[in-house]
């Protein structure tokens, strides 16, 4: 075996040694036999609206895991047949990462769903949408001070150099091989608990074209901030898709493009399908830079018929 395959290996082994008692199912009763639909991830998943964004401006501190009623995986269970019943559980949380906390991470919520009685050998599709709000490369921004302390100060530029200057999201550290060995424990976990499950992970919607340079944020439906300097958050968005897909294929497990189902609605766009900041044009008590009902409604129809179909 290769020196480098191998490091990436014992490094993928000690992640999931340092994850898995953690998750460790909890008490000793009878096994659960688990959901049709379970849903694991960030505030893009959860998606409530702005009230609760507002509510709780640090969801780290105070963990908020409060869904829209909206919201893609809302959508999609209703699709299914299922909201409503013990068939669906969602554990998507806002602020929550893969593995960088200090908020909720994949681990608390692979733990939580398996106290739920979510994974079983009657599981039938885990969904997992998860990464933008991890920390990469070598400083400790997220994607939230990114887009307040970055892509709004449009007085500076938010470049490629904002990473290196540590003023946004470190793109450069975001790898496949990374992300893969961030999420591997996750993925192991559900297939050793629910081997029947169907696991997908679910990419992000557009926000900017690929290779787009500038960012915009509608605000009150009357005026937009444009930040013609946006390289790093666009290389942030490009590399977490670019990411998502090959641990998908490193793991065996399928992806799902949402950013190709929102094709030419993102941020900038003449109909955009991500709110801005209280705009009527796009959503207005939408959580900015967030899927809008509309957004969500297509993520869950094309969920739909991957699932159903």
């Amino acid at each position: 075996m290769p020196k480098t395959l191998r490091r990436r290996c014992l490094t993928a082994a000690a992640l999931a040694a340092a994850l898995l008692p953690a998750l460790a199912p909890v008490g000793s009763a009878a096994p659960a036999p688990g959901k049709s639909l379970v849903v694991l991830g960030d505030s893009f998943s959860a998606n409530g609206d702005i009230t609760a964004a507002l509510e709780n401006s640090d969801p780290a501190a105070t963990p908020d895991c409060s869904h829209g009623p909206t919201s893609w995986p809302t959508q999609l269970a209703q699709r299914l047949g299922v909201w409503g019943t013990t068939e669906f559980a969602d554990f998507s949380c806002r602020g929550a990462s893969l593995v960088s906390g200090p908020g909720l991470t994949l681990a608390h919520q692979a733990r939580k769903a398996d106290a739920e009685g979510a994974f079983g050998a009657g599981t039938g599709t885990v969904l997992i949408q998860s990464g933008l709000n991890d920390t990469w490369g070598t400083n400790s921004m997220r994607l939230r001070q990114t887009l307040v302390d970055c892509v709004l100060q449009i007085h500076l530029s938010c470049g490629p150099e904002a990473a290196a200057e540590g003023r946004a999201t470190d793109w450069r550290g975001i790898s496949g091989e990374l992300y893969t060995e961030r999420i591997r424990p996750i993925v192991q976990y559900v297939r050793y608990y629910a081997p029947k499950a169907r696991i997908i992970l679910v990419g992000y919607p557009e926000l900017a074209r690929p290779g787009q340079q500038h960012l915009c944020v509608d605000v009150f439906g009357i005026g937009s901030i444009v930040q013609l300097r946006a390289g790093s958050a666009i290389e942030l968005f490009d590399r977490i898709d670019a990411a998502q897909r090959t641990a998908a294929e490193l793991l065996g497990v399928e992806f799902f493009d949402a950013r190709a189902e929102t094709a030419g609605h993102g941020l900038c766009s003449a109909q955009p399908w991500v709110a801005g900041l209280l705009d009527p044009r796009s959503e207005l008590l939408g959580t900015p830079l967030h899927p809008t009902v509309h957004g969500d409604r297509v993520v869950a129809a094309a969920l739909h018929r991957r699932i159903a179909g």
